[in-house]
């Protein structure tokens, strides 16, 4: 007896302990901070326990974390607050989702690190050129560092940020295994997508540029606009692909519910996006004469079809005759905001003459909003080929996986997902897309599913199928593909 009391209270004294440091930690956040900070820090060890428990829970809440999440904004004359700023200014400003990212990471890491057979990092096709991405990053803000160019903290924390999108795909991939579960989180995603999109609708009346949930005074249209446009790509997809009358119709009102807030976002780079995006699903899709129909009603009713604030957002980049740039477009001259991106890509490429191979480092450089040329300026010719290098095997896995699963059930989500890796491509001349939490981590998690397709679909036939590795000779297929 004395034994079983014994272990009796050394298992029940560290759950007490745990308890009172929890109590006394929460105590101590709800009198220093504000009701909504508090009910953040909560939901976020909330997250953390329930992703420790649950991986598929995790990824669910990541999920919708994606875009329904607000900022955290530390400094300024509020201390700290939920929601942008009233003010800009010298606040530091987190984005919640970056912190429910990093609490559901650390309880994966602990969860691989207890359960050992689940295994820390799965092998795809993809490790290899993810790992040059990083090294490319890290060595170059290493030198920036060293040159005086890059303010370690800085440097550190945004490089790191550059790289966490990572960590969605890596759990995506090492816990899925098979069918059902992709649905359930796609399920998940879509949903994300259409509460957004209502979201979106109701800033319409406001007369501003409609923007990202939650995103308060000084929203960013263009990133809303090229998470919305990757997201229509799936849509659109899945609308291409359906096996029924009543399913295509839903998926087509599913992708009409995203095109609206699409447009008041008013977002060139987002609308210039899409259209290679839908020029990809006309190439792609079976069913290309339905879209082409549907494009070509769009043209012929021209400026009846788009809302004013469309119509006039156009005539202001090209025929206004007020707040023109130096550069032209044939005889129309582009206004001074497209000029100012131009003239920052010149002062990249002149930058980038000065230290041509590993550039400046992350930060290192004046701020540029646009991915390439980014690259380019911060990591010099190793950080931009590395990162082509990554782009490239992504369209070879994606294209493999078509290839492989045209006429089935999945034909939907690889033909929207390469219509939407070629807009992100195109989104990202204007825009740091590649890098913005809001588009990356919906991307990452596609790319996951798209990775594993393949040997999902084999095994669920009775047929082991492994992962493509790096190299070509190791790759196994599916007697039925």
């Amino acid at each position: 007896m004395a034994n079983r009391s014994q272990e009796f209270l050394a298992g029940l004294i560290p759950q007490i302990a745990l308890v009172l440091v929890l109590a006394a930690g929460g105590g101590l956040i709800v009198a220093q901070t504000t009701i909504g900070l508090s009910l953040g820090a909560a939901l976020l060890l909330i997250a953390l326990i329930a992703s420790f428990l649950n991986t598929e829970l995790a990824l669910h809440i990541i999920l919708l974390s994606m875009l329904l999440s607000p900022e955290i904004v530390v400094g300024g004359v509020g201390g700290i607050s939920i929601g942008k700023p009233g003010t800009k200014g010298d606040v530091l400003v987190l984005r919640m989702e970056d912190l429910v990212l990093a609490a559901v990471a650390m309880a994966w890491f602990a969860r691989t690190a207890i359960f050992k057979e689940l295994g820390l990092i799965r092998k795809t096709p993809l490790n290899r050129v993810i790992l040059a991405y990083v090294v490319s990053l890290v060595l170059a803000t290493l030198l920036g560092v060293l040159l005086g160019n890059v303010r370690p903290v800085r440097g550190f924390f945004f490089s790191l940020k550059y790289i966490e999108y990572f960590v969605v795909y890596f759990m995506a991939v090492n816990y899925i295994q098979e069918e059902r579960q992709i649905w359930r989180l796609l399920a998940t995603a879509f949903l994300t997508c259409a509460i957004s999109a209502v979201i979106g609708i109701a800033q319409i009346p406001s007369g501003e540029r409609v923007g990202a949930p939650f995103e308060g005074k000084f929203g960013e249209p263009n990133t809303f606009g090229g998470y919305l446009v990757f997201m229509l790509a799936l849509i659109l997809g899945q609308a291409l692909s359906a096996s029924t009358m009543p399913s295509g119709l839903g998926w087509l009102a599913f992708s009409g519910l995203v095109m609206l807030p699409l447009l008041y976002t008013l977002s060139r780079s987002s609308w210039l996006a899409a259209i290679p995006m839908l020029l990809a699903l006309i190439i792609l899709s079976r069913r290309r004469l339905l879209l082409m129909m549907g494009l070509g009603v769009l043209v012929i009713l021209g400026p009846l079809a788009f809302p004013k604030q469309v119509v006039d957002r156009y005539n202001y980049t090209l025929n206004a005759k007020v707040d023109r740039g130096e550069y032209r477009i044939g005889e129309a001259r582009l206004d001074s905001s497209t000029s100012a991106r131009f003239d920052s890509w010149k002062a990249g490429v002149k930058g980038w003459t000065d230290r041509p191979l590993f550039g400046f480092g992350v930060t290192g450089f004046a701020f540029m909003d646009a991915q390439f040329m980014r690259v380019l300026v911060e990591t010099g010719l190793v950080g931009l080929v590395a990162f082509l290098w990554l782009l490239w095997r992504i369209w070879q896995v994606a294209w493999d996986t078509h290839r492989r699963l045209a006429g089935s059930r999945f034909e939907g989500i690889c033909i929207g997902y390469l219509a939407g890796l070629v807009a992100m491509i195109i989104h990202g001349i204007g825009a740091n897309t590649f890098i913005i939490v809001r588009i990356m981590e919906p991307f990452w998690f596609m790319t996951a599913i798209i990775t594993l397709l393949p040997s999902l679909v084999g095994s669920e036939a009775g047929q082991r199928a492994p992962i493509q590795s790096d190299r070509a000779s190791d790759t196994t297929l599916p007697a039925r593909y």
